[in-house]
């Protein structure tokens, strides 16, 4: 086919991907992020998302090449160097960051919105995210975030949902001031002073505000909710995975809008 294939590690372009994918710093500084997957790339493209570059694995059949962005072929063992995990079809990608905001928003009448408060593991925010998929909420708001949306374990763990639900970050401020504007009624799950969940309105505009496991949320949250909610718990232990209490009460909202 003549295509030049690159077949060292050190190849400049192969370490520009590789301090994309490790360092936060850099995705900031460049608006650059990294893709793995055929999966994961097809709904970032889906999304909008404009790819740079486009790592495929030599040789593919011409039809598995992405229609968009720039392609480079390298080695199997220069991609097995590159690949965050195993399984990945041969192709990652270098993708342009788009920022969106609370009002780049398209939000319909009574939408079901997730809000986290200070979400720390990437794993957690990505399963958060393939709840949100599933149940067809509006979008997911990270409050104070300490993760990078971009990074690599959270694209990971949501498979792509990362693309498919609509995801902001801004300040517990901001969004508080956001939800009250546009009455959306704000749920805030926690163990004190509480109601039971599928006791509780989810049918108008609701959000759905989750706080860390360790800590819980914030009194700055408790204050703005409009109810508290809570998961019983039949156990000896009195806390449940944020990702599991989020995806019961999304489908609690499902079930009543249904």
């Amino acid at each position: 086919m003549g295509e030049v294939v690159i077949s060292s590690a050190q190849n400049p372009k192969v370490k520009r991907l590789l301090l994309l994918q490790q360092k936060s710093s850099e995705r900031k500084k460049t608006g650059l992020f990294v893709v793995e997957g055929r999966r994961e790339l097809q709904h970032c493209v889906e999304a909008g998302y404009e790819v740079e570059t486009v790592f495929m694995v030599y040789p593919q059949p011409a039809a598995n090449v992405p229609a968009s962005g720039r392609v480079e072929w390298v080695t199997p063992a220069v991609y097995e160097r590159m690949a965050y995990r195993g399984g990945t079809e041969g192709v990652i990608a270098i993708v342009k960051a788009r920022a969106q905001t609370l009002d780049s928003l398209s939000l319909p009448a009574n939408p079901l919105l997730v809000v986290l408060e200070s979400v720390e593991k990437p794993g957690n925010l990505g399963a958060i995210l393939r709840s949100a998929d599933a149940a067809r909420a509006d979008a997911v708001i990270v409050c104070d975030p300490l993760t990078d949306l971009y990074n690599p374990n959270l694209i990971r763990s949501s498979i792509g949902a990362i693309f498919t639900v609509p995801c902001v970050a801004c300040s517990s401020e901001a969004c508080i001031q956001f939800l009250k504007a546009r009455g959306i009624r704000i749920l805030t799950a926690q163990l004190q002073d509480s109601h039971l969940y599928y006791d509780t309105d989810m049918t108008c505009g609701t959000a759905l505000v989750m706080g860390t496991e360790d800590t819980g949320l914030t009194a700055q949250w408790r204050q703005a909710a409009d109810a508290h909610i809570r998961i019983p718990m039949q156990g000896r232990l009195d806390s449940l995975n944020v990702s599991v209490s989020t995806a019961i009460l999304l489908f609690e909202a499902v079930r009543q809008r249904q």
